[in-house]
Order: C-alpha cells, then structure tokens, then sequence
C-alpha cells in the first residue's frame, strides 16, 4: 500500500510540473517553480569557441565550435573537441565545418544542433527549460538576430535574450557601464573585433570588422606560405599565434619549429620562425583593427571621450592576447590600454552576470541595459 501511494504522489507531482509552463511568468510562484527545477544559461556563441555559463555553477563547458558531418547520410557524428580533433585526419566523407563564420550564422541546421549539444551537456534534462543568452556582435542584421534567437528556441530554450559582445565583456570584466560615465570596450574574438563605447547601460558608438583571430592565423600561414615555401595547417598557424604572436617590437625574440609540407619538394619541412617575424606577418589585420578604433574614436562624442581618456581602453577575447597588442594601441591612440582580467571568459561570465536581470526584460529578443533600473 506504502508502494502505491508512494506512485501516486509521484505520478501528481510529474503531472504537475509538465503543466508548470501553462503558469505566467511574472507571478512569484512560478519564479520559486524555475528555480527548483530549471536553471538560466548564458552562452558566449564564439566562431571559434564556444562557452556556457550556468546560472548558480559559473563556466561549466568551454568547447570549440567544430562540427564533424557526414555527409554521405548528412548526420552530425561530432561536435567540439571531438570535432576539432578530426581536423584534416577525416575521410572524405567527413566535413568539419564551423558553423558561425566572422561572428554570424553560416550553417543554421548545424549551429542549432550544437547549441543543442552544449546545451544539454551543461544542464542536462529539466522540467523547465531555461531563459537562455547568447552573445553577438555589434551592427549584427535583423535577420541574423532573428536566426540567433531561433536556433536559441529551437535547441530548447524557453525564450532567447541577445547582447553584444563588448557590453558583455564589459560586464564580466567588472566595470560598471551603469553610470554616466563612457568606457571603451574591444572585445576581438575568433570571427570578429567589435568596439563599443558605452553610458548609461547603452551603448553610445558601436563599429564592428570582421577580422579577428581567423584572420590572425590566415596571415600567418600566408607569411610561412611566402617566406619559406611551406604550407601549414590551421591548427599549427593557431599554435603559432598564440606561443610567438606579437605585433609590438621586443627586445628578447622567441623561436618556434614549425612543421609543414614544402611547397617545392612536396615533403614534409621544419622551419624556425621567430617572433619579430610576426610583426611582419600579422600587420595587415592588426592594421584593419586599429583602423575600427580610431572611427569608433572619431564618432565619441566630446563628452565621453575625456571619460575614455582617464579611464582607458578595455581589451578583452582571445585576441588581445597578442603579446604587445595594448602597448600598440596605446601608441597608435595616445590612450592608455589595459587588457581586462581573463579575456577569454570575461564575455561568458558577463552573460551569466545579466541572467539575475532577465525579469526585467519579460519579451525576450535584445536586451537593452539602458531600460535597466537597479
């Protein structure tokens, strides 16, 4: 009899919860119902890496954006790591795509199935599913927000919030851009390099290039290509980036082997490159990007620019890890530069920072922090 009782309470309280999402939001019932049983996420949708905080655990996944398909059955058969690793070691009949390119949507069927992916590896099942933020860039169209916000639902999230990147780096690296108070933001990713100057909540002047780390690493294996006459892969131009890559002159040079394939001989070559070199190799995108500075520095308005001249620019993603990048742009600007602690995740946790704010934006779509009254 215990038994039996025992399923029946169980049998009601599952009846029960299926029909939780009947419930209206605003009421506080429901707001003690979701945060039993659904947690929100945040997920900082890199070109090149993807991040999902969780609401209450922080960064629980941090994941490249690869996808392996097959395109004999047109079945996904990995995503991530596993995905990353097949690079140039598949078969014909496995592609690795990215499915965001500079920052947008390319692959939508694909970029849903990963989210997805991500999603439930982070949170597992819930009974309710969760308010979800993704981060984009600035000057993003309509339709790519639309396409966004879709794949969000689609991947299982009850409504999908958007924010761009710069603010939510700016976030998650601790400044306050609540205050009438300007602060300038540079947050260049995988796919893109977006500039912010933001007051108030909102952001005042916005310019966005579509050349970040991609474009870092394309130029390196174009110098090797030139120079040397070796072809190398993505994956070792990424290597180099990031344990030589430097745009600004120092005294102490770093050497790293590369490996590739000779171009002339079509066997396999070892060459030593130095740091100093990629000063050479990395002036054409660097230049593109100091270039977006400077614009989004002519649109500042007077008022706000003496605030960025005490205050600095923030450099923040992965690729303002470039040894030298602050100091160049200090020459370039005359403004002080300073990289934000933990650039990498500093967008992720940014958005995890604005999930304690969602109830404020009952509709969904993109978050506008100047309607935010703390």
């Amino acid at each position: 009899m215990l038994v039996e009782s025992g399923n029946i309470i169980l049998y009601k309280f599952i009846k029960n919860v299926k029909n939780i999402r009947n419930v209206k939001e605003d009421g506080m019932g429901f707001s003690r119902l979701r945060q039993m049983f659904s947690r929100d996420i945040g997920i900082d949708l890199g070109t090149a890496t993807v991040l999902v905080f969780v609401e209450g655990r922080g960064i629980v996944l941090s994941e490249p954006a690869f996808v392996a398909v097959d395109t004999e059955i047109d079945q996904i058969t990995k995503i991530g790591k596993d995905a990353q690793a097949m690079l140039g070691r598949s078969s014909n009949k496995i592609e690795i795509v990215r499915p965001l390119k500079e920052g947008v949507i390319a692959k939508y069927d694909v970029t849903q199935k990963m989210i997805q992916y991500f999603y439930r590896r982070a949170c597992g099942k819930s009974f309710i599913h969760p308010r979800m933020v993704i981060c984009i860039p600035t000057g993003i169209s309509e339709v790519e927000e639309r396409a966004v916000i879709d794949a969000g639902i689609q991947a299982g999230a009850r409504k999908t919030y958007l924010i761009e990147e710069p603010v939510a780096a700016a976030l998650g690296a601790g400044i306050d851009i609540f205050n009438p108070v300007g602060n300038m933001i540079v947050d260049i990713g995988g796919g893109t390099t977006d500039i912010a100057v933001t007051s108030m909540g909102g952001v005042v002047v916005s310019e966005s290039v579509k050349v970040a780390g991609d474009k870092f690493n394309e130029a390196i294996a174009r110098y090797v290509r030139r120079k040397y006459n070796v072809a190398i892969g993505e994956q070792t131009a990424e290597k180099v980036k990031i344990q030589i890559g430097a745009v600004y002159e120092h005294k102490d040079a770093m050497t790293m082997d590369v490996k590739g394939r000779c171009l002339i001989q079509g066997l396999p070559k070892t060459v030593t490159i130095t740091s100093k070199e990629m000063l050479e190799a990395m002036m054409e995108p660097i230049s593109a990007i100091l270039d977006s500075i400077c614009t989004a520095i002519e649109k500042t308005p007077p008022e706000l620019m003496g605030d960025i001249l005490k205050n600095g620019i923030y450099l923040a993603g992965g690729g303002s890890m470039l040894m030298g990048l602050d100091k160049l742009i200090e020459d370039v600007t005359g403004i002080k530069t300073q990289r934000v602690k933990d650039p990498i995740k500093c967008v992720a946790i940014g958005t995890g920072r604005l999930l304690s704010l969602l109830d404020q934006f009952p509709d969904g779509g993109r978050i506008d922090l100047s309607r935010y009254r703390g």
